[in-house]
């Protein structure tokens, strides 16, 4: 999302059937969480004993034992989503129209800590949105949103990428990120990431709305004032346009569909709360938003849609 969020395309995620909100603790081996907690260093070896659960309780407690507070935020983040907060390893990345960005390991530790409770906060939230969205049958969907694990990480002399994903069940997340700067902030820009996530999973399924994103762009260029009907939020980058219709993001097509989603979730999320939006609903825009609209909620939300229909 503009200025902040940048996709890393990677190796295609898991199969759709792991694409689900089932087993929040049933896919992370000890070994699996060691690596994400302490990245190349060394497991403490008081945590090589026991099955999985304990193991992976032991490494949460060894990796946030300098700060307590951060700690209960890390066991119950892994307590209630499945999710793990660890650490991105050092790296240069290419952030397109960005330029190159040094990234180093941050833990969400200290002044930090903000960043691990608005997480935890976030995932909690974004899973009970699914669970009403399922209703009272609780019908599997084709989507994962627990088991989501968590690489901390900061910017060097830089605020942005503020999250990214490489196409694993992991969310990088900056805590200097221009974005992440609230807890509505923070939800907003995870929901946009774990869709990514899903959508890779879906074999790359956003491919499908190319059509309809191309011939809006060939319509309206990078005009603002042309796009904004079309635009599923009102992200956009400094100096630029909708982050949906940036061009240098990687792929418009993959952001455009990472932001309907999040449009979904923020809509959905009110209708559920008996809430009014100060806009009309997106579907109700133009022809196109009606038509990409109906292709996401059938492809990954088991075709659910509480949203009143249009006038």
């Amino acid at each position: 999302m503009a200025l902040g969020l940048l996709v890393l395309a990677g190796c295609a995620a898991s199969s759709d059937a792991d694409a689900t909100g089932e087993g929040a603790e049933a896919l992370t081996s000890a070994d699996d969480a060691g690596k994400v907690l302490f990245v190349s260093e060394p497991v403490p070896s008081s945590c090589r004993a026991g099955d999985d659960a304990a193991r992976i309780r032991c490494l949460l407690e060894a990796r946030y034992v300098s700060d307590p507070a951060a700690r209960a935020l890390a066991l119950d983040l892994h307590r209630t989503t499945g999710g793990l907060p660890g650490l991105l390893p050092a790296q240069q990345i290419d952030g397109g129209f960005r330029g190159n960005i040094q990234l180093v390991p941050e833990l969400p530790v200290g002044g930090h800590r903000k960043h691990l409770g608005w997480v935890r906060d976030a995932m909690q939230e974004i899973d009970r949105f699914f669970v009403d969205l399922r209703g009272p049958s609780g019908e599997a969907l084709r989507y994962r949103w627990r088991e989501i694990d968590f690489r901390f990480f900061r910017s060097v002399g830089r605020s942005t990428p503020s999250a990214f994903t490489e196409g694993t069940w992991e969310v990088a997340y900056n805590v200097s990120g221009s974005l992440v700067s609230s807890g509505p902030a923070v939800r907003e820009t995870l929901f946009h990431e774990i869709f990514h996530i899903n959508d890779w999973a879906h074999g790359e399924w956003s491919k499908t709305l190319a059509p309809i994103v191309s011939a809006i762009v060939a319509r309206c260029g990078s005009r603002a004032t042309c796009l904004a009907p079309y635009a599923p939020t009102k992200t956009m980058v400094r100096g630029g346009t909708y982050y949906a219709f940036q061009p240098g993001t990687g792929s418009m097509t993959m952001e455009y569909a990472a932001e309907l989603a999040t449009r979904f979730f923020e809509e959905e999320s009110a209708a559920m709360a008996g809430r009014r939006r100060g806009e009309p609903a997106f579907k109700c825009g133009p022809a196109e938003n009606r038509q990409v609209w109906a292709l996401l909620v059938s492809e990954f939300f088991g075709g659910r849609d509480l949203v009143p229909a249009c006038p």
